[in-house]
C-alpha cells in the first residue's frame, strides 16, 4: 500500500521515492546528489490524479534530449538532469490503495515511506524518523509497521486500526489512489477577479480588481517570493531552511513556520484574498496554489 517509484542513479545504486521526496544536492534531500551543477531542490515526485510525476523546482531535466517541467514516471523512463547525470525509473509501483492516516485536526493524508506523528503544537505528520514523536510507521517492503512510544517492538499496520493518544484519536485509513496526493491546480466555478502577484523578495504586491492593493513585508514576503521562485511545490523542510538557515531545531522551525503562515492567512483574508494562495498539503508539501488567470511577476 505504497505509492513508490526506484530509481537508479548513475552508480547502480537503486533510490526507492515517494511522493514529496526531493531530488536535489542537499544532504537533507530524499535522492541527495553531490554534484554542484545540481539545484539544492532540483525536482520533487509527486502524486497526481493517480500516477507519480517528476516536477521541476529550481533546476531543469531532460528527456530524449527535450527540455520538460514535469513528466509521469514509468519504467525505463531516463531523466537528464545535467550532461553526464541520467537516473533511470527501474520499477514504478501505484496500488489501488495506499495507506494514510486521519484524526481531529489531522487532515487524511498519505503515509510515506517513514514517518513520525507529531502531536504538539498540533497534530501533524512529519516524513522521517524524529525522536520524541508520540507514533512511527514505516513500510518495510511487504508491509507496514508502527510503533507507539510506549511500546517496546514494532507492530503490523493496517487499515482500519485506531489509537488514542493525549486524547487524540487517530485512525487508519485506507486511500484510493486516484483520491490520494495532489490534484492539479484548478478553478471551479470560482467568480474572483484574477490575482497579479509581484515578488521582490523583501516585499510582496497582490492586485485585484476592486480591491486595495495588499502588501507583504518580512518573513511572509519572502515565504511567498521562495516559493515563487522556485517555481513549484516544496517540502516546508527545504522551505525554512531558505527562511531561516541553520536556526533551531526541526520543531521549533515548524512551529515558526505554522505561526507565518496562520498569519499571513489572516492578512489575506482580512484583503478578501482567497486564503488557500499558500497551499500546505497533509504531508507537508507547500505550493502557490495559482488559477490559470492569475499572473506572477517574479522580480526576486
Amino acid at each position: 500500500m505504497l505509492a513508490c517509484a526506484r530509481i537508479a542513479t548513475p552508480d547502480g545504486r537503486l533510490h526507492e521515492l515517494v511522493h514529496g521526496d526531493i531530488i536535489g544536492r542537499l544532504h537533507s534531500a530524499a535522492l541527495a546528489l553531490d554534484d554542484g551543477r545540481v539545484s539544492e531542490a532540483h525536482a520533487m515526485i509527486s502524486l497526481r490524479e493517480g500516477e507519480l510525476r517528476l516536477i521541476s523546482l529550481r533546476g531543469a531535466f531532460a528527456i530524449d534530449g527535450r527540455p520538460e517541467t514535469e513528466v509521469a514516471l514509468e519504467a525505463g523512463l531516463e531523466i537528464q538532469l545535467t550532461r553526464g547525470l541520467v537516473l533511470r525509473v527501474v520499477e514504478v509501483v501505484l496500488p489501488d490503495e495506499i495507506l494514510g492516516i486521519e484524526g481531529p485536526g489531522l487532515p487524511r493524508q498519505a503515509l510515506p515511506g517513514v514517518c513520525s506523528l507529531i502531536l504538539d503544537p498540533q497534530p501533524h505528520l512529519r516524513r522521517g524518523w524524529h525522536e520524541g514523536a508520540r507514533w512511527h510507521a514505516w513500510c518495510n517492503g511487504e508491509g507496514w509497521s508502527y510503533r507507539l512510544e510506549s511500546s517496546p517492538s514494532p507492530l503490523p499496520l493496517s487499515a482500519g486500526m485506531a489509537w488514542t493518544l493525549d486524547g487524540v484519536e487517530i485512525r487508519a485509513v485506507g486511500i484510493p489512489l486516484d483520491a490520494a496526493g495532489q490534484a492539479p491546480t484548478r478553478q471551479f466555478g470560482g467568480v474572483d477577479a484574477p490575482l497579479t502577484l509581484v515578488a521582490n523578495f523583501d516585499s510582496v504586491h497582490l492586485l485585484q480588481e476592486g480591491r486595495p492593493v495588499l502588501t507583504l513585508s518580512g518573513v511572509q514576503a519572502r515565504l511567498v517570493s521562495e516559493l515563487v521562485a522556485l517555481g513549484g511545490p516544496v517540502a516546508w523542510t527545504l522551505l525554512v531552511e531558505q527562511l531561516w538557515p541553520r536556526q533551531g531545531d526541526a520543531a521549533a522551525l515548524r512551529a515558526r513556520f505554522d505561526v507565518n503562515l496562520s498569519r499571513l492567512r489572516r492578512k489575506l483574508r482580512a484583503a478578501r484574498i482567497r486564503t488557500d494562495l499558500v497551499s500546505l498539503d497533509g504531508s507537508g508539501v507547500v505550493e502557490l496554489l495559482l488559477y490559470p488567470h492569475d499572473r506572477v511577476e517574479d522580480r526576486t
